[in-house]
């Protein structure tokens, strides 16, 4: 075991450990850390101010030391994800450094976010999670368009039958239709948990939006925005209160 494994298995947020294992019942605002810059407006953030905090560690794996500097004085759990290339990872990590990171992380984890395509590679880093009592996110992101419901809908039902705890879809939002497949995907999955968010031109209206139709976590920046269409996550908290 490296130093910083060490660290981080000695230094659990406490926040995490206490919140492991809920699921949300309404909605949970998450503050995403994918840089140095947006890792010190979560270390300045009030407790509260945001429900989840997303580390991305695949914006870091180069040098994880700050993170691991950092996971003591965190205000809020934390979901662990070391993201792949493909679906908007900072790196092209070979699947074997994605599973060092992934173990690396995992005892400060009250989440871990995996894409639905790597299930089968990172089988072990999930069954690991479970062990642990870790949640498990399995997602799906589309940065060109939005899928037809149908398509959507399988993606879902896989997600669920490989174990997720919440199923993840983030996809490119260009149409007030491409809103409308969105909350109908909440709409026809009543009795399960999922994040939905639109990206792009409607995605700024529909994250509330689809936050008020069952949208179980909903991501916003720190720092600056990764996509169009995000808010701040503080401010989205803030907005999202008005209605519950």
């Amino acid at each position: 075991m490296d130093s910083a494994s060490r660290v981080i298995r000695v230094r659990r947020s406490n926040s995490a450990s206490k919140n492991r294992g809920e699921l949300p019942k309404t909605f949970q605002v998450v503050g995403t850390i994918p840089s140095r810059a947006a890792l010190s407006c979560a270390l300045r953030l009030p407790v509260g101010a945001v429900d989840l905090l997303e580390m991305r560690v695949d914006h870091f794996a180069d040098d994880v030391r700050p993170l691991v500097r950092a996971l003591p004085r965190l205000p809020a759990p934390l979901i662990v994800t070391v993201r792949h290339a493909s679906e908007g990872g900072a790196a092209l990590l070979p699947v074997a450094r994605r599973r060092e990171l992934y173990a690396q992380f995992l005892p400060a984890a009250a989440c871990i976010d995996v894409e639905l395509r790597s299930v089968r590679e990172l089988a072990a880093t999930i069954a690991e999670a479970r062990k642990r009592g870790v949640r498990v996110i399995l997602s799906a992101h589309f940065f060109k368009s939005t899928p037809a419901l149908s398509r959507l809908e399988t993606l879902r039902d896989r997600a669920f039958a490989a174990g997720a705890d919440v199923f993840k879809v983030a996809t490119l939002t260009r149409t007030v239709a491409d809103v409308m497949t969105l909350a109908s995907l909440l709409s026809g999955s009543p009795r399960r948990a999922l994040s939905v968010m639109g990206m792009g031109r409607f995605g700024k209206m529909s994250r509330p939006l689809l936050a008020c139709a069952g949208s179980v976590l909903n991501y916003g920046f720190l720092d600056a925005a990764q996509v169009p269409g995000q808010w701040p996550a503080p401010l989205l908290k803030e907005r999202l209160a008005e209605y519950f």
